[in-house]
This record gives structure tokens, sequence and C-alpha cells, in this order.
């Protein structure tokens, strides 16, 4: 498998409060996360790093191989310590009270990747030249679309639009979706943060997608059409492709 990681700042913000990182383990198995925090005064930033550190660190305790029972329920072990470390931190430094981070994180085998998810960071698979969102926002807007009260194109231009219904660091009982998908050599993931879905149609994004650009270039690409867009948040993409045959390459 290759993997790929890269994060920007984006035109407006003063400072990038998103984090994500790759890392392979000895049986060449990835996990790939991507969080996005909140919070203020660089609360957000250390949430998201806090989210990351703690799920790489246990990884990184890992020896065993993976199967899909296992992932899901590793994962959900591992988000759930995640977000108790951000909720200690915060309680430990009362002036990051109320600091959090979306997540979302996947273990990925040549047979199956398992998806953990919390906010409204997305993840997509990539197969057969269609890219597929797998994961469904935490987001009151995105509730309000389900139950018929909002369309889709209303819910573009909503002003509570950022209103998340879940996210780590916020309360001690967080409710994480948790789903496996077999997936084929030469399929690929797309895990992002929402400066880049804000900014970048689905239609743009497998359009990237199908190129014949290296993994590297189409996460520095999908990067460039957000900030042309505005570039208001920070933006962030992950790519790993299952492609067993090719060496494992990792950038930040």
């Amino acid at each position: 498998m290759q993997a790929v990681t890269l994060t920007d700042r984006g035109q407006v913000r003063a400072y990038n409060e998103d984090s994500t990182n790759a890392v392979q383990n000895s049986l060449g198995e990835y996990l790939v996360i991507v969080a996005d925090g909140m919070g203020g005064h660089q609360a957000g930033d250390i949430a998201s790093s806090l989210a990351v550190e703690s799920m790489q660190m246990s990884w990184e305790d890992e020896k065993a191989g993976f199967r899909p029972g296992r992932a899901e329920a590793w994962l959900l072990h591992t988000i759930q310590k995640a977000n108790e470390t951000i909720l200690d931190y915060s309680k430990e430094k009362p002036e990051y009270a109320g600091m959090g981070t979306t997540l979302v994180a996947a273990v990925c085998t040549n047979e199956f990747i398992t998806i953990g998810h919390v906010g409204d960071s997305r993840a997509y698979l990539f197969g057969s030249k269609v890219l597929d969102q797998k994961t469904s926002d935490h987001s009151l807007v995105n509730e309000l679309v389900k139950s018929g009260q909002l369309s889709e194109e209303e819910a573009e231009d909503h002003p509570r639009k950022n209103v998340l219904l879940r996210a780590l660091g916020t309360d001690k009982g967080v409710k994480v979706d948790i789903h496996t998908f077999e997936w084929d050599e030469q399929e690929a993931a797309l895990f992002c943060s929402d400066g880049l879905t804000n900014k970048v149609s689905d239609e743009l994004l497998q359009e990237v997608m199908n190129s014949d650009q290296t993994l590297e270039e189409k996460a520095a690409q999908l990067i460039r059409f957000a900030n042309e867009a505005g570039g208001e948040d920070n933006i962030t993409v992950a790519l790993i492709q299952n492609s067993p045959s090719a060496g494992s390459d990792r950038s930040c």
C-alpha cells in the first residue's frame, strides 16, 4: 500500500487546527487519521494533535495483524481512549475547556478497510472510477437533510452548516460510527477535513482521483483547488492506495 497525508492552513486562518498521519506497521497495514480541531485560540490544534498522537501510540503498541472484527473493536476502543485523553487535558488546563475535534480514522489492510468516524470529516472509497462517500456527517444540517427539512442545495449555504452533533473531547460518552468494507488491488481511499469538501465538489474530487497523477500530486491538487475556491478553512487530505506490489510512501 501507498499512503500520503497533506495539510494546509488555507488562505484565511491564522493557524492550522487540522492534524493528520498515516502510520504503517511491520505487517504492511496502515492506520490513517484525519482530525479537524475546534475551540479557538489554538485549542483546536491541541485537540486534533492529541487525538492523532493518542491513536498513533496505541497503533505502535500493536504487534498482531488485523481481521475485520478485531479492527472494529480496536478502532472503537482507541477512539474512545483519544476522547478521554482530550477531556482529561482540558480538565487539567481550564483555558482549553470546550475544545474538541472531529475524527476519521481507518485500519487499512490489503483485504479490507475499517473506518471509524466522529464529526464531519469524511472518508471516501474510490474503485471502478467512482468515488463513494462512506461516512455521514454528524452535523445539524445533515440531519435536517436526512429528515427532509432541508434540500441538499439549501444545505450548501445554510448559516448553521458548521454546527456539529458529535465531536471528540466534548462529551464522555462519545458515539463512534464504525464500518468495514472490502477493497481490491488498485482501489483507493480519500480521507479529508471539511475544509476540502466545503470547497471542492464531489464531481471534481472524482475527476482528480481518476487522473493519472501520483498520490502526492492528487493530494496537492485537491488542496490547491480548495484554496483557489477561497480556502477559508484549514484543508487536510489523506490518500491511501491498495497496491500490494508498491512500496510505502508517507508525506506531511
